[in-house]
């Protein structure tokens, strides 16, 4: 099994412009390592922020395909030989990433030291978008969108602000990322949302390396990957996403990685 990794490393709050890109080809083993340094050699928190397995479409809470299912236990199975510390596997709600997280888990069952979990952690959701006062999922049509909201239908939809636009996007994640007033959520609210997630399992009476393994979705890893790294990634890979290694100070070093192919 091998990845084409491409790494972009930028401190939070010392940014290095114009660093360098890192394109290698190396085992999964090696990239869960850190490319190449022991997954046990700090005192911090390491979060794996993957996005989910593959689904066959966004419409409506679909569950993962047969092949995500096998490249999640073999993300957790590569872990369980790599890590030589507690994990702790998180998702968000939706079945997707639910699934997913319990796959990686089930992948993790040999592994040497504690894992805790699979758990349900509201802050990997999507963004909160909001449309007569309800959140609304970031979705695809305007029946979709209607169907969340009693009394609108999808004609009705093409009156709105943000959402027809939205909807028509070829991209409609990175129109979300460059718009500057979206109804609710925006690119900085989400990644704030998840460097303080990150911070909160930092715990000053370890003396150890404590690994996260967290499923969420593509707008979160784009919105924390134009944060951190100073550009948008694009629409990630199935379980692919970001390392984000967290020191005792609460300071955040993130990179870049395609996902593992099976």
């Amino acid at each position: 099994m091998s990845v084409a990794i491409l790494s972009i490393i930028d401190r939070r709050g010392d940014r290095m412009p114009g660093a360098p890109s890192i394109i290698d080809k190396m085992p999964l083993s090696l990239r869960l390592r850190g490319f190449g340094e022991p997954v046990n050699d700090d005192d911090g928190v390491r979060l794996y922020l993957l996005r989910h397995g593959e689904v066959r479409s966004h419409r409506g809470d679909v569950p993962i395909t047969t092949a995500a299912v096998e490249q999640a236990s073999a993300v957790g199975a590569e872990l369980a030989q790599e890590v030589k510390a507690p994990v702790t596997v998180m998702s968000g709600e939706t079945r997707r990433t639910m699934e997913t997280a319990d796959h990686i888990t089930k992948g993790l069952r040999h592994a040497e030291y504690m894992i805790h979990g699979p758990t349900v952690a509201h802050a990997l959701r999507n963004p909160d978008l909001y449309l007569a006062g309800r959140r609304v999922d970031m979705v695809s049509s305007p029946e979709a969108l209607a169907a969340q909201v009693p009394g609108l239908n999808a004609d009705e939809v093409t009156d709105l602000d943000f959402f027809p636009q939205f909807i028509e996007e070829g991209d409609r994640i990175r129109w979300w990322l460059q718009h500057p007033h979206p109804p609710g959520e925006d690119t900085a609210t989400v990644a704030a949302r998840i460097r303080a997630f990150a911070r909160s399992f930092v715990n000053p009476h370890r003396s150890d390396l404590a690994v996260v393994v967290a499923v969420t979705h593509s707008p979160l890893l784009r919105a924390v990957g134009l944060d951190g790294l100073g550009h948008d990634i694009g629409e990630p890979e199935w379980l692919s996403g970001l390392t984000l290694e967290i020191d005792r100070s609460g300071s955040i070093v993130t990179s870049l990685f395609p996902g593992c192919r099976t």
